[in-house]
């Protein structure tokens, strides 16, 4: 069964799965399986999402189960299968659009003879009454294949709603039609050519124009995931004392696998020799990035220059670029606030226009119209009640909103990220790995005296036990000064943005900042002090004997991050930046990348930078790439992870950033904004046409094509409003023909 990681909206406790659901044909197929589903004992929470045709649940493991849910689903008329590929989902909508395209060209063919006909009649261009009534069975008859055939997806949708007990808009349309097509042939019966066939078949035809429409706008919103790379199907995987070609979903990790230059990477793992990696496909980064040995590189990223080989570290199904696939799709499979207020609407206005629509009839007659402008007033209310457009009106916005971020290199994994991110005020930024570059440098070291040699080689011990940025700097250096063999602590206490203290072979070291070594009674002297380097970041490391040496690192900003603040700040944010690190090398970044040092705030615990973050104007966003800022990820209202934040970060944020640096951010933010802008505007206008029109109805005689066409043009508004976001292209970006030099590094050619 396929579980996958928590959501926000699950549950504590609850196991939780992800579907592909066959069979709907519109928003209210969607709430007719949700409310079914969401019925049954041991499900917590169901979310069915119709543009990406997913079902997403969370309950007990058993209730959960495919196979417990498939049968139940299946009773209504729809299909649950395992989360299809995303290739498949393109293939399907491709089908979609084909079987829209063909029921459409039905209806448009048969339909025009209807309408020509209709037209003869009601601009009184036959002398004769008798020929008339010819011309409208004509106009009858012409109407069939659109009626039956055209119109058939209807009626099947609108009959499984109603065994949902959620009858939704096909029900409408369907007794529309049925009621346009009964008073026609009892008008035709009495003798009279004055038939609404034309409002049978226009409701049909413009209707399956804007699914159709509709459904090249979810597959134009689906495309975003291709952003993704995709690796090969294939590897060379060392096998029985040869390299032997087998498929991916057989390699397993701690197997060696080979690379080949220009060819993208197939499994996470790390590198058993160093090597030029080029991760545009996956971060966009323009520059190719040197791997040292033992460390890990993604799938979808490719080897710059000389062949290499790869230990594997996670298997098909457990990449990276799996995880960040199937947590776009979660995303897009859950709902944010609007769509459920949007959901919550539809849900009540469907039974309320029918049951309107049927008491109509009645009244109209107890107000003394005649039984025909009954029947013809009962058709218009409907027709205009249909709920199109109100179903329509958020997801295609927040399918298109979350493409765009997609393309600007942030994905989503929190249904409710898009909406919080466009009403942000504050953005606060841890400082290594996020505004830095996360690669600090050593400028300076000391040692007590006499203890050269000890501090590095208690250091080459103690510094991979630390997952800070900092520490594995450090870890690096002391490698190639003192190599170390494998051993293993007896006991580490890490404690996030602070220093790790780790017990091995009776010995006990400290590593970390002044505060922590003091928490532990450990005094520094006096001339450890460094005013030289006031700017570079401190770490400091003690044995049993008291301070051992200091060590003090630099960390470069990226080149970006000057302009990108500067854009935030120009654009109204409230920009500040929460570092636990020292105040020197904290105002060091802030006077380099142009951020005010009274918005600044250093030597900041995990604890205090959460406190913080609830202090600041809300909501607010937080971007911090360590195990420190787990807990200031989750403090925030949208908490981001840069690309390269640490496990903890990734699995706490609602949102990843996939490039280096924040270049990006301004942009995403902007195209937020706009994505809740088309969301709200949808929202009030499919509302308030629905509510004025149901009300204008009702009071006041409106022929039903001119209804038909009211209600469609609020649906086909709705989504071309939506479709704006997803058509509309990225922003330019300097683009050129690269080369690599002798050093591996990229150099723009003309």
């Amino acid at each position: 069964m396929p579980v996958t990681h928590r959501q926000a909206d699950a549950p504590k406790g609850d196991a939780q799965a992800l579907y592909t659901l066959h069979g709907m044909w519109c928003t209210s197929c969607a709430l007719a399986v949700e409310g079914t589903v969401a019925r049954h004992a041991g499900v917590e929470s169901v979310s069915v999402h119709y543009p990406s045709a997913t079902l997403w649940i969370a309950g007990e493991p058993r209730a959960i189960a495919l196979e417990t849910l498939a049968p139940r689903i299946k009773r209504l008329g729809y299909r649950l299968t395992a989360l299809e590929p995303t290739s498949d989902t393109h293939a399907r909508l491709e089908q979609e659009s084909r079987y829209l395209s063909l029921r459409l060209a039905v209806g448009a063919l048969f339909g025009m003879w209807t309408m020509l006909a209709s037209i003869v009649i009601y601009a009184g261009a036959l002398p004769d009454p008798t020929l008339e009534r010819v011309l409208a069975w004509i106009s009858g008859a012409f109407s069939l294949p659109v009626i039956t055939f055209a119109g058939w997806p209807f009626y099947l949708a609108g009959w499984r709603t109603l065994r949902a007990r959620r009858p939704g808009m096909d029900v409408l349309v369907s007794l529309g039609v049925l009621a346009a097509v009964g008073v026609s042939l009892g008008l035709l019966l009495r003798g009279s050519a004055e038939v609404y066939f034309d409002t049978a078949v226009m409701l049909i035809v413009l209707l399956l124009g804007g699914r159709l429409v509709e459904t090249l706008c979810r597959h134009r919103g689906l495309k975003a995931l291709d952003v993704l790379p995709s690796a090969a199907e294939e590897a060379s995987v060392w096998r029985g004392e040869a390299w032997q070609t087998c498929a991916l979903a057989d390699i397993r990790p701690g197997e060696r696998i080979r690379l080949t230059a220009g060819e993208p990477i197939p499994l996470d793992g790390v590198l058993e020799t160093s090597a030029w990696v080029d991760t545009a496909s996956l971060t966009g980064e323009s520059l190719p990035r040197y791997v040292a040995a033992s460390e890990e590189v993604y799938a979808g990223c490719r080897l710059s220059r000389a062949e290499s080989t790869l230990v594997v570290t996670q298997a098909v199904g457990s990449r990276r670029l799996d995880q960040l696939r199937e947590q776009m799709r979660h995303y897009q499979a859950q709902k944010g606030e609007l769509q459920k207020l949007a959901d919550r609407f539809a849900a009540w206005l469907s039974p309320a226009a029918l049951a309107v629509g049927l008491a109509t009839f009645p009244v109209a007659l107890l107000l003394g119209l005649g039984v025909e402008e009954a029947l013809v007033r009962a058709l218009s209310v409907l027709v205009v009640a249909c709920p199109c457009a109100v179903g329509l009106a958020v997801p295609l916005a927040s399918l298109a909103g979350s493409g765009r971020l997609l393309q600007q290199g942030i994905a989503l994994r929190d249904p409710a990220a898009l909406e919080r991110l466009a009403q942000v005020r504050t953005i606060a930024f841890d400082k290594t790995g996020t505004l830095t570059q996360g690669k600090p440098r050593l400028v300076r070291w000391q040692a007590r005296e006499g203890g050269d040699k000890i501090a590095v080689k208690a250091l080459a011990r103690i510094a991979p036990c630390s997952t800070h940025p900092l520490a594995q700097a450090l870890a690096r250096w002391a490698e190639r000064e003192a190599p170390t063999q494998a051993f293993e602590p007896e006991q580490i206490d890490d404690v996030p943005g602070q220093g790790v203290k780790v017990r091995l072979d009776g010995e006990t070291l400290w590593l970390g900042s002044r505060a922590f070594l003091a928490h532990a009674n450990i005094e520094v002297p006096a001339e450890a002090e460094q005013e030289d380097h006031a700017e570079a970041s401190e770490v400091l490391l003690a044995d049993a004997q008291g301070f051992l040496a200091g060590f003090y690192l630099f960390d470069t900003p990226y080149a970006d991050t000057a302009q990108s603040l500067g854009a935030l700040a120009t654009a109204g944010y409230w920009v500040a930046m929460i570092s636990g690190d020292r105040p020197g090398a904290v105002f060091a970044v802030a006077d380099a990348v142009g951020l005010a040092r009274s918005a600044c705030y250093a030597e900041r615990t995990p604890e205090a930078k959460a406190r913080l973050l609830e202090g600041l104007p809300a909501p607010t966003l937080f971007v911090g790439d360590g195990v420190n800022d787990a807990l200031s990820l989750a403090a925030a209202d949208v908490g981001m992870a840069p690309a390269n934040a640490s496990p903890a970060a990734r699995e706490g944020a609602a949102a990843h950033l996939l490039v280096p640096g924040i270049a990006r951010l301004p942009q995403a933010l902007r195209d937020a904004r706009a994505a809740r802008r088309v969301m709200v505007q949808n929202l009030v206008l499919s509302a308030l046409y629905n509510t004025l029109a149901l009300g204008l109805v009702i009071v006041m005689a409106i022929p039903p094509l001119v209804a038909v066409l009211a209600m469609v043009a609020s649906s086909l508004s709705v989504t071309l409003n939506a479709a704006r976001l997803a058509w509309r292209e990225p922003p330019e970006e300097a683009v050129g023909e690269h080369s690599l030099s002798e050093d591996g590094t990229r150099v723009a050619q003309r």
